[in-house]
């Protein structure tokens, strides 16, 4: 009895010590791995990117971020409940790797809150479609201890491409608040000239609001300041050679550059108040350093594009028609894995020229608009020396291909004045860049993208295209962050079931031929039996031969229409059974293996207690 009581005693010790020993193991492990993780997703989508935690790493002042979410008002709508998590999981990632810097709050702006008016002062949107009518809040606040506010006004799922970059962008405006600063070399008065009194062009009116930015002469161009984030040069047409070297100096030691050429620049030449683009107008190349960087880029050829082409008025007593040279591009002409072009619908372009990289070029070139496959280039004399656009389509002959109208130039590239030795001069990038190509400035022209509207001696703006969005975008890009550059769009949470997909595929092209054949069956008895039905009809007593085919009729219509259902169901037979064996794994593996290792703890447990009662 005492061996017993005893042997008790021990077993409780023992499990006490065991329990002693685990709370210190949870506790030690909790302190000791804090931030250690491992991502075991195929796109390492829990993982930040190097960009990323660059600009933690870099963070000169605290800063906080506030992600108002309308947790009450979604409890309907689970497809943004789900985003939210993924959200709030990124969130607390930059913040365990931000070293105390970073602050992350997470408020319910319950409506006619407090709550709910910060939300607003902070610039968030407020969308409509919530539980019971209320006002769905889902965006993020950040403010610097400096005072600067910036915010996200709604995170939409379907940009989940580009969370981790719009939310590091916030964080590095917010750590850095001065505006980029943009340098624009343009021979085109897209600024406005005084002597002349035309105001600047709509794409400036924007650009002076988002960045700062500081006009240079083509004629006295030499050098590009160090304080420059982004150099706009815009038709670059008999620039000195002091100026291309400048632009190339300034490229090989990372500067960030983008460039708009021409083949048949309509508002080079315009007079003052002509909106129709009847003058000719003039080329534009970088030929030295678009040779140098691998670029092919022809100033004598535009692409046209039946299937973009829009509709223009050539006066006032013609008839609207059809110009092939100007372009109306829309989502599927856009690079939508591109943060530049990701949220933008269309944009207007007119007589633009194309890129491609030459057969030996040692860097990417990745499209951000390109043609239709159903256009073709044509010489620029011929674009620029017809007043009638419908001459155009004389001896049309699409190619086929896709041509690249902008582009991202990506890769080491290298100096176009190798020969050069002045202090400082650089015959290739330390590290891999980016340069920014665009073959058409006349999409910065009013024209193409607003409408003006006289109102109270104003002109009031109206944009129809989103061509002056795409400009910002492009500096925006370029003037951030060199690790902001570093961010591509990541994967998405929602994965695709890919089996899924692969099963129905081939359920597809086992049995869609076979459904084919069987409706065109149907279809050839069901007219058999249309012309069967008027003669039963004229005749109240038919004769044994013609009920004897009504009723075969009937029957095989009857049985193709059996053998249809049975075709829908093997479709998705293939499909149901992956689900049940996918049901069947998740909801009896765990429970039988929890039952075998119980069964075999206690068949373990009671040879134990036999062989010590045999002893």
């Amino acid at each position: 009895m005492r061996t017993l009581v005893r042997r008790s005693f021990l077993i409780r010790l023992a499990l006490l010590a065991l329990a002693v020993i685990f709370a210190g193991v949870i506790y030690s492990s909790t302190m000791w791995l804090r931030g250690v993780r491992v991502d075991l997703t195929s796109d390492h989508l829990y993982s930040l990117a190097p960009g990323t935690v660059h600009i933690l790493d870099d963070l000169h002042r605290p800063l906080h971020l506030t992600l108002y979410f309308s947790r009450h008002a979604t409890r309907d709508i689970p497809q943004l409940r789900s985003y939210e998590q993924r959200v709030r999981e990124l969130l607390q990632e930059m913040v365990m790797r931000s070293h105390g810097r970073l602050k992350v709050s997470i408020v319910d702006p319950v409506p006619y809150s407090d709550d709910e008016d910060r939300a607003l002062g902070a610039g968030l949107t407020a969308m409509p479609g919530g539980s019971n009518g209320e006002r769905v809040f889902f965006g993020l606040a950040g403010k610097s201890a400096s005072g600067t506010d910036l915010s996200i006004p709604f995170f939409d799922p379907s940009q989940e491409a580009f969370l981790e970059y719009n939310i590091a962008r916030l964080v590095y405006e917010l750590d850095a608040p001065r505006k980029p600063h943009v340098a624009i070399l343009s021979t085109l008065p897209i600024d406005g000239s005084a002597i002349s009194g035309t105001p600047p062009w709509a794409v400036m009116r924007q650009l002076h609001q988002l960045f700062d930015v500081k006009m240079l002469d083509p004629a006295s161009f030499k050098s590009v300041g160090k304080d420059i984030n982004v150099l706009m040069v815009v038709h670059p047409k008999n620039l000195s050679n002091a100026a291309l070297y400048a632009i190339d100096q300034y490229v090989m030691h990372g500067g960030h550059l983008v460039v708009f050429v021409d083949p048949d620049a309509e508002m080079d030449a315009l007079p003052v108040g002509s909106l129709a683009g009847t003058v000719a107008g003039s080329s534009s190349d970088l030929k030295p350093l678009f040779r140098a960087w691998g670029v092919l880029y022809n100033p004598n050829m535009v692409v046209l594009d039946r299937a973009r082409a829009m509709t223009i008025s050539l006066g006032d007593n013609t008839a609207p028609v059809r110009d092939y040279a100007v372009l109306g591009l829309g989502p599927q002409d856009l690079n939508h894995h591109d943060v530049i072009t990701a949220s933008l619908q269309n944009i207007d372009v007119s007589s633009a020229g194309y890129f491609e990289l030459a057969h030996n070029a040692k860097t990417q070139l990745i499209p951000l608009i390109q043609s239709s496959g159903e256009a073709m280039p044509t010489p620029a004399d011929r674009v620029r020396g017809t007043a009638d656009p419908t001459q155009l389509y004389n001896d049309y002959q699409p190619t086929g291909e896709h041509y690249v109208i902008a582009a991202r130039l990506r890769g080491r590239l290298h100096s176009a004045f190798p020969q050069r030795h002045d202090a400082g001069h650089l015959n290739v990038m330390k590290h891999s860049g980016e340069v920014v190509l665009v073959a058409d400035t006349d999409l910065l022209s009013d024209r193409l993208w607003v409408r003006r509207t006289p109102f109270l001696g104003e002109q009031l703006l109206s944009a129809f295209a989103n061509n002056g969005d795409f400009v910002a975008n492009i500096l925006d890009n370029l003037g951030g962050s060199s690790a902001l550059l570093s961010i591509r769009g990541r994967a998405i949470s929602q994965r695709p079931f890919t089996r899924v997909q692969a099963l129905r595929r081939a359920a597809d092209v086992k049995f869609r031929d076979k459904e084919k054949s069987l409706e065109n069956e149907l279809a050839a008895t069901e007219q058999q039996l249309a012309k069967l039905q008027p003669a039963k009809a004229a005749d109240a007593h038919p004769d044994a031969k013609a009920k004897k085919q009504l009723e075969q009729a009937l029957k095989r219509k009857l049985s193709i229409r059996h053998q249809l259902r049975e075709v829908q169901h093997q479709l998705n037979a293939e499909i149901d059974a992956l689900g049940m064996r996918v049901k069947a794994f998740n909801l009896l593996f765990m429970p039988l293996l929890v039952m075998a290792l119980g069964i075999a703890y206690g068949w373990r447990r009671q040879r134990r207690s036999g062989r010590k009662d045999g002893t």
